[in-house]
C-alpha cells in the first residue's frame, strides 16, 4: 500500500532529542526551541516567531492578541480545518464564511468587502495547499476598514507571495508542524508576530500569562502573573525533532516540488482533455508542494476513483467538509452570500500521496493507475 502520508524524517531527529535529554532541559524554551524560533525569524523576516504546541494554539494566541471579544465577527472561508474557526469561537466571536475561488480553493478576495459589517474585527485568509491568497487585496481591505489579518498558513511554510513569506504579510501568521505537514514535530505550530511591539505580549500569553520569559532573559529578578494566557509552549524534545528537518528545509522542499511537478506533467494530458482539473498556481505565488490534488467531474466520480485507487493499493483521500454545513458551523457562524463553489469544489477534490520519502516510481505508478481509471470510463 502506498500511504497517503508519511511524516518527514532526516535521521538526525533522535540525535538532537538525545542532546536535549542530556542537557536536562526538555521543557519549553530550551536550546532547540530557540534555534527553531531564530531559524524562522531569519528565514521569513518576521519580527518574532514563537514555537507553540499546535497551529490551533498559535491561532488562539493570535485571537487573544487581536483582542477578539464576544459579538465580534471574523471573516474566513468555510473550506478550512475546524481550528481556523474554533480559535475565534472560543473568544465569543461570530464566524462569517464567504465563498472560495475555484482555481486555488482560497478565500475569494472579491467576496470579502460585502461581508464586512460594523462588527467585523478580523479577516482570516487560509493559504490552501501552500498557495497564497490574493494578499494585496486582502491587506487593502484590512487597512480601509481597520481590520486585523490573521494568516492561517498551516500549510504554507516555505511558500511566498510576491517575495514575502506566507505568515508575515498579515498582523499574525500561524504555522503547523503536525505529522501531515512538510516539516513536522508530531504535533506543533508557530506564531509569527509582525509588529515587534506585540512580541512581549505574545510571550506573556504563551507563558500562561506570566512574564517568565523576561525572567529567564535576566530582565527581571522574579516573575509573576501579569495577564491572561495559557500553556502554549511545546517541549524542547519536539523542537529538537523539528530542528533536524529545518536544517534540511531546502532539500525537503526541492524533493517535494520535484514530485509535485512529476504529478503535474504526468496528469496534464487528462487535464487538457477536460477529464480532470489540476492545481493552479497564480502569478506571484511560490508554493511549497504541500499537497497535490486533482478534481474529478463530481462527487460520484471522485468516490469511484478513491475506491479504485484503494483497490490498486494507493490511499487517496478527500479533504475538508465545509464548516458552514456542519452543526457547529451553523451554530457559531453564518455563510454570507451564495455558496457557488465551496461545496461543489470540495466534493470534487481528491488528494494524492505526497511526502518527502515518496519515490518517483511510486508517483509514476499512481499516475498510471489514474490514467487507467479514466481510460476505462
Amino acid at each position: 500500500m502506498i500511504n497517503f502520508n508519511v511524516p518527514p524524517f532526516t535521521g538526525k531527529e533522535m540525535d538532537y532529542m538525545k542532546i536535549a535529554v542530556e542537557n536536562q532541559k526538555i521543557c519549553g524554551d530550551g536550546q532547540f526551541t530557540h534555534k527553531c524560533n531564530e531559524w524562522f525569524e531569519k528565514r521569513t523576516g518576521t519580527a518574532k516567531c514563537l514555537l507553540t504546541t499546535s497551529c490551533t494554539h498559535a491561532t488562539e494566541m493570535a485571537a487573544l492578541l487581536a483582542d477578539i471579544q464576544p459579538g465580534d465577527e471574523v471573516i474566513m472561508p468555510s473550506y478550512t480545518f475546524v481550528s481556523t474557526a474554533n480559535a475565534f469561537v472560543l473568544r465569543g466571536a461570530r464566524v462569517v464564511f464567504v465563498d472560495i475561488r475555484p482555481d486555488t480553493m482560497n478565500l475569494d478576495e472579491n467576496k470579502i468587502e460585502d461581508a464586512i459589517t460594523d462588527k467585523t474585527r478580523a479577516i482570516v485568509p487560509v493559504h490552501y495547499a501552500g498557495v497564497s491568497c490574493e494578499m494585496d487585496k486582502i491587506m487593502e481591505l484590512a487597512k480601509q476598514y481597520n481590520l486585523i489579518v490573521v494568516e492561517d498558513a498551516a500549510q504554507g511554510v516555505m511558500s511566498s507571495y510576491k517575495g514575502q513569506a506566507l505568515g508575515t504579510i498579515g498582523d499574525y501568521g500561524c504555522y503547523s508542524f503536525h505529522e501531515t505537514k512538510n516539516y513536522s514535530m508530531g504535533e506543533g505550530g508557530a506564531l509569527l508576530v509582525k509588529d515587534s511591539s506585540k512580541a512581549e505580549e505574545a510571550e506573556i500569553i504563551r507563558e500562561k500569562g506570566t512574564n517568565r520569559t523576561k525572567y529567564f532573559r535576566g530582565q527581571i529578578d522574579k516573575y509573576t502573573w501579569v495577564d491572561h494566557g495559557s500553556s502554549y509552549l511545546p517541549s524542547d524534545l519536539n523542537a529538537a525533532y523539528l530542528y533536524a528537518q529545518l536544517e534540511m528545509a531546502d532539500e525537503i522542499n526541492e524533493t517535494r516540488l520535484k514530485l509535485w511537478n512529476r504529478y503535474y506533467e504526468g496528469l496534464s494530458g487528462l487535464a487538457q482533455s477536460g477529464r480532470i482539473e489540476l492545481p493552479v498556481i497564480p502569478e506571484g505565488c511560490v508554493h511549497n508542494a504541500h499537497m497535490f490534488y486533482i478534481k474529478a467531474k463530481d462527487l460520484e466520480e471522485r468516490t469511484a476513483l478513491i475506491s479504485y485507487m484503494k483497490e490498486k493499493e494507493v490511499l487517496c483521500v478527500f479533504h475538508y467538509i465545509p464548516l458552514h454545513s456542519s452543526p457547529a458551523g451553523q451554530q457559531f457562524g453564518r455563510f454570507h452570500g451564495e455558496d457557488v463553489y465551496t461545496t461543489k469544489e470540495s466534493e470534487r477534490l481528491m488528494r494524492l500521496p505526497m511526502y518527502y520519502s515518496l519515490r518517483e516510481e511510486q508517483v509514476d505508478y499512481i499516475i498510471d493507475q489514474i490514467l487507467k481509471f479514466y481510460a476505462a470510463r
